[in-house]
């Protein structure tokens, strides 16, 4: 994080963890429009003006918040035993078990993220949209360097096979968007499962399937 939040981050845990939750359930329950900087101070029980003392107005928070998720995630999933795994799919459902983990336990980060994945507003769109992209790449460098990308037929691309996997989870949430209907997290999980297992007989050479 940047020095810019070393006010925050200087406060006791309990505090900017009351912060933090106050406003990602304001977040979560709300597009970035309508969500409010009142409530958000309300919920964490301290005023307007210190919420702005720490974080100079809403876009800076939101996006503080998006990269408090992604250190987040990334202190629970990557763990001692992730860079063990050398198989492609074996690290997917590694992954996603244990973020599934903290999905169930900490209210609001699912809604939070599916909203910071389709931004709306002019404020945060085109930073997001292209944070996406970048976080993309990175993810492929740094997280599936240990893996046996020999398993793979010799026309296949494995990078190919994550955008498609990212394309498929991208059209699945955008279909339950559409419908109105609220993700369900065994629902999402069990398709994920499913398309891993889809591609892995499509990728894998036969020896590996």
């Amino acid at each position: 994080m940047s020095d810019q939040f070393d006010k925050f981050e200087s406060l006791p845990e309990e505090r900017r963890e009351a912060i933090l939750g106050a406003a990602i359930e304001t977040f979560g329950r709300s597009d970035y429009k309508g969500a409010s900087t009142e409530s958000i101070a309300a919920k964490a029980g301290i005023s307007k003006g210190l919420l702005f003392f720490y974080f100079k107005n809403k876009k800076e928070l939101y996006l503080y918040i998006v990269e408090h998720l992604i250190e987040r995630v990334s202190k629970i999933v990557v763990d001692d035993g992730f860079y063990e795994i050398d198989d492609f799919f074996e690290l997917f459902y590694y992954t996603a078990t244990r973020k599934r983990a903290m999905l169930e336990k900490i209210p609001y980060v699912l809604d939070f993220s599916i909203r910071a994945y389709y931004p709306e507003h002019k404020d945060i769109r085109d930073t997001m949209d292209g944070w996406t992209q970048t976080r993309i790449d990175v993810m492929f460098k740094t997280y599936f360097k240990n893996i046996r990308f020999d398993k793979f037929k010799d026309d296949v691309d494995p990078r190919n096979v994550l955008n498609m996997m990212i394309w498929m989870a991208d059209g699945y949430l955008h279909q339950q968007r559409s419908l109105h209907r609220p993700i369900d997290i065994d629902a999402l999980f069990e398709e994920f499962f499913a398309w891993c297992e889809m591609f892995k007989q499509y990728a894998y050479k036969e020896e590996y399937r």
